[in-house]
């Protein structure tokens, strides 16, 4: 049994209190900045009014423009940092969990043997997906209620005709996009992929206990009925909480983009796991060949990843259509670096280091790497949030990384918790022998 130490609880509950402590300052420092620079701002229009000759109500009309359609969005720009930087670490742990739970659902039905040894790993990571998930919507929540803007579309002003604001593509979008619908499928998104963890974390610890066939064969009918389900609502998640942030845009490939990105992640997440996990003295029955093959899932679907980055990229590219390359033009600009980084972590290290057969043998080859992933799709989740809710106010401070302090702590928490509740070895899983054996 994994025994879940004191030390490592210190550990979890005090990254959590340094991240939430780091994003709070975080915050009140961003605001006190905001503060100053729009009394900044006015003292500059003010000076501009004193000094325009003629005639005076055109300045202040001209004042006025520049204060409605650029000084509110500067503004609501920089009041956006601390929410987006919530959201940016919300999704990548989110995709941590999320990610384990589908490759846990293959296993089961495909009828996989190799993998039993990490059964109660994917199950305990799994766990976790709920609690980003329910923060992603408490975000949505507060949108709606104008705490932040990172959704654009939920200013009611977009969809008043003939108004000053009104966005005709926004509000041929309204249909998809309005609040209401919003939060059904978010929950939907919830509840499903929840019960499914909950209902196969279940039906494995009743297999320990009683045995036979009964167990197994559920936990097969839930993850077919699940992966049904994820085929879906992978694509929907991606569009609802991401894609939607950048409203006039949208790539029909994104789903799939963005489901390569969730599950590269989580094996990458689940190698640094389990290899901690060994090295502890713990899930001895992991061999070098199980090492390998999640070695491969993180290789082939850092490749497939990259695939999907350059044929989205390329097609818009090509096609040069306003907008849809519009997405691309804004970060080439301010972002052009970070861009260009998340590419080469996300699938040129991984090429140069686990290409080989034997490289993904070797645990700490596959330690390195898996940390490069993970900080390359983590940069990829910035990239795609930040340009279109902060614009050019983004950074990498308190704010950033505080949220991911508090997820790393939470993560131990909950997984390691998890983990200390059953064997690490399923006991009565028709395919131990199988799994135990794998390749020797």
């Amino acid at each position: 049994m994994f025994q879940f130490t004191s030390k490592a609880k210190t550990l979890a509950y005090s990254l959590i209190l340094v991240g939430l402590v780091a994003w709070v300052a975080g915050y009140f420092m961003n605001n006190q900045g905001h503060a100053a620079e729009g009394e900044h701002h006015t003292e500059q229009v003010a000076a501009h009014d004193a000094h325009t000759e003629a005639p005076v109500d055109h300045g202040h009309e001209a004042a006025a423009a520049h204060e409605e359609h650029g000084g509110v969005d500067h503004e609501a720009q920089q009041h956006n940092r601390p929410w987006a930087a919530l959201l940016v670490n919300s999704f990548f742990f989110l995709a941590i969990g999320l990610g384990a739970l589908f490759f846990l659902a293959i296993q089961y039905a495909a009828q996989a043997g190799w993998a039993l040894g990490l059964t109660r790993v994917m199950e305990a990571v799994s766990l976790f997906m709920p609690f980003p998930l329910l923060i992603i919507i408490i975000l949505v929540v507060l949108g709606q209620f104008h705490v932040h803007h990172l959704w654009h579309w939920m200013d009611p002003e977009l969809y008043v005709v003939d108004g000053p604001h009104y966005d005709p593509i926004i509000a041929g979008k309204q249909g998809f996009l309005n609040i209401g619908f919003f939060l059904v499928r978010a929950t939907i998104y919830l509840v499903g992929w929840s019960a499914a963890a909950i209902w196969l974390r279940k039906n494995s610890m009743k297999e320990d206990e009683v045995g036979g066939l009964d167990h197994y064969r559920k936990n097969f009918r839930i993850a077919v009925a699940f992966l049904v389900f994820y085929g879906v609502t992978s694509s929907t998640s991606a569009w609802d909480f991401i894609m939607s942030i950048d409203t006039h845009w949208f790539s029909t490939l994104f789903g799939w983009y963005t489901f390569a990105g969730v599950f590269v992640t989580s094996i990458a997440g689940l190698i640094m796991l389990t290899v901690y996990l060994k090295g502890q003295g713990y899930m001895e029955w992991i061999n070098e060949n199980h090492l390998q093959d999640l070695g491969k899932f993180m290789f082939a679907f850092s490749v497939f990843w990259t695939y999907l980055w350059f044929s989205q990229f390329m097609l818009i590219w090509y096609s040069n259509i306003p907008e849809e390359v519009t997405y691309y033009m804004q970060r080439f600009g301010e972002y052009k670096l970070l861009f260009f980084t998340m590419v080469a972590l996300n699938f040129v290290l991984p090429v140069l280091l686990v290409m080989s057969r034997d490289s993904k043998r070797v645990s700490g080859l596959l330690i390195f790497t898996g940390v490069f992933v993970l900080a390359g799709h983590w940069l990829d989740h910035y990239v795609m949030i930040m340009p279109g809710t902060v614009g050019s106010h983004y950074g990498f401070g308190l704010l950033e990384i505080g949220p991911f302090l508090f997820y790393l702590g939470l993560y131990i928490l909950i997984v390691f918790r998890n983990l200390a509740k059953a064997p690490l070895l399923q006991k009565n899983h028709p395919m131990i022998q199988e799994s135990k054996l794998f390749h020797q």
